[in-house]
């Protein structure tokens, strides 16, 4: 119950109805108490948060390799924000309540720099994936120095081995180590080329899954 102190014109204290009072540093004050929102998890406020969640557990172990491929989106968003922006607008697919990340188009890096040739992966060799990609450094604006950005995404997991330092363009092939823990689980396999000086990326590529041994 609240209280009116010195009359009707005085300080109220508590609560009187919806209207809330008290005092800070000696000043009396009053506020109303907001309404209560009669359906707070509306059809498609679930759909938005299920879309969010799928979004956010995709993205957060590749936060390294988003940092680089989402460098020339991040102005006044950072780089997670802006790979957010886009594949929650680009790459999610299912039917409402349940929601999917469509790899091929959630994109981890995104640039104008020449793209990967003839990308291939191999798992059947255990506590390894070997990538393997075409030299095209003399195609388009592609430099025999660019270096492969490479990302192993354990979904199950919800955890990522990402080397962005790879081998350069000519090199054609690099062999990435995953933890003995990832044998048996279906693995998530991406690439993308960076320029030596970071400056400018590729847009990254989806090399499909696979079982890692």
């Amino acid at each position: 119950m609240g209280k009116i102190a010195q009359g009707i014109l005085g300080g109220l204290s508590g609560k009187v109805g919806n209207i809330i009072g008290g005092s800070w540093k000696g000043i009396d004050y009053i506020r109303i108490k907001p309404s209560s929102v009669a359906n707070p998890r509306t059809e498609g406020q679930v759909n938005q948060r299920n879309k969010f969640t799928v979004t956010l557990e995709y993205l957060q172990p590749n936060q390294p390799f988003l940092k680089v491929g989402y460098k020339s989106f991040a102005t006044k968003k950072t780089e997670f924000n802006a790979a957010m922006s886009y594949v929650l607008n680009n790459a999610i697919t299912g039917t409402a309540p349940n929601f999917n990340v469509d790899y091929a188009n959630a994109l981890l890096s995104r640039g104008g720099l020449s793209g990967v040739l003839n990308p291939t992966t191999d798992l059947t060799t255990a506590g390894q994936v070997s990538f393997g990609w075409g030299d095209n450094s003399l195609e388009g604006n592609a430099n025999t120095t660019d270096k492969a950005m490479l990302l192993v995404y354990n979904p199950s997991k919800k955890d990522s081995i990402i080397i962005l330092d790879g081998a350069i363009r000519t090199a054609g092939s690099e062999v990435v180590t995953i933890p003995s823990t990832y044998a048996g689980d279906t693995v998530e396999l991406f690439m993308a080329f960076v320029s030596a000086d970071g400056t400018q990326v590729s847009n990254s590529v989806y090399l499909g899954s696979g079982t890692a041994a």
